[in-house]
This record gives structure tokens, sequence and C-alpha cells, in this order.
């Protein structure tokens, strides 16, 4: 009996990422929260992420596809100057940070992350972007943890970074219990073309 290698499909999602520092500045901010809430399901740092477009399961096959028109618009980019500020909650139950910075540039490259997805024939749920990080969920039962969280971080400003790649990731949610992990399929440096 042969196991099978690679999976036949894998659950993605195209991002950026914020650099480590900026992301620590933030874990910092959430401490009081971390303490203050320790039954909230609170992702871990190096999967902190801000969703472009998410593709949903597709076959792998699909998603080598995308790789060379991913990198090509990559290549044609500049960085985008982003920050982590404030927070809130989506009904409730997942805590969030919000971003700022160059808004206009970044609903810009979603569009266009979106069109090329769908010009290479991967169909998708297609939801307006909403720019945020998600930091956590709150248990079944338990949102008041989530309004506090939303409401201690609500004054918190970042400072400014460069968002340098954009990142294709693929997570193992469905696939097996327990939390989430994401891993870069493959990353691409901005305005490396040329």
């Amino acid at each position: 009996m042969h196991e099978q290698i690679q999976a036949a499909t894998v659950r993605v999602f195209i991002a950026l990422a914020p650099p480590d520092d900026a992301k620590e500045e933030l874990a910092r901010a959430l401490r009081p929260a971390y303490d203050a809430y320790p039954g909230m399901r609170w992702n871990r740092i190096e999967d902190w992420h801000l969703t472009l477009a998410f593709l949903g399961e597709l076959p792998t096959s699909a998603v080598s596809l995308l790789r060379p028109p991913l990198a090509e618009l990559a290549a044609r980019r500049r960085p985008l100057r982003l920050a982590l500020s404030g927070g809130g909650h989506f009904d409730e139950r997942v805590l969030w940070s919000g971003i700022g910075g160059d808004l206009d540039g970044l609903r810009s490259l979603a569009g266009d992350v979106r069109a090329l997805v769908r010009e290479h024939g991967v169909t998708f749920m297609d939801r307006p972007l909403n720019p945020h990080l998600t930091l956590a969920r709150s248990r079944r039962g338990d949102a008041s943890s989530v309004v506090q969280a939303a409401a201690g971080l609500s004054a918190f400003t970042g400072r400014t970074w460069e968002a340098e790649r954009l990142h294709l990731v693929g997570s193992n949610t469905g696939r097996r219990p327990g939390p989430i992990h994401y891993r870069d399929v493959e990353a691409w440096k901005f305005g490396s073309a040329g």
C-alpha cells in the first residue's frame, strides 16, 4: 500500500504579513489581554497576516498555476507602507487589530490579486476587503472577553512598516483537530523585477 505523498487539495489564501518587530510591538500591547483572558483562542504571532483574497480549498494543480502570475504581479508592485492600529471585534467572537497607512494602495493590490486569480480560472467567494489582523477568537459563550480585549487595544498605534512580500499561504484547517497553523506555500518580494 502506497501513501499519497502530496495532498490533492490545499486550503490557501493570498496575504501580506507585518514584519516581526511590528508584530512584537502589538504583542507587547496585548500582554494585559493575554493575562486577563487566557481562555481565548489566541492566534500564534507567526501566523498573523492580512488576507487579500481567501481562495479556500483548491486542487494543488490550480495553486501551481497561480504561482508564476502572482510572482509577476509582486515584481511590478512597490511595497506598501502600513501600520497596525487600534482594535475591534467581529460579532463579539473575533478580536482584531486594524490596519492604517496606504489603504488605497492596499485596496488596489487586493483588487489586482483577485482579478488575477479569476483570470486564471479560480472561483472564490469575493468578499469586500476589510483590512485587519485576526488576533484571537472567543470560546463559546465568552463574548465579553473579546469585547473587553478590543476595548483595551483601541488606543494602540503601531509604527509604520513596509509590506515587502506577497504571500501565498496554506492552512491545515479542516485537516486535523487542533489549532489552525499557516505556512507559506511561496512568497514574492515586491518590486523585485528590473
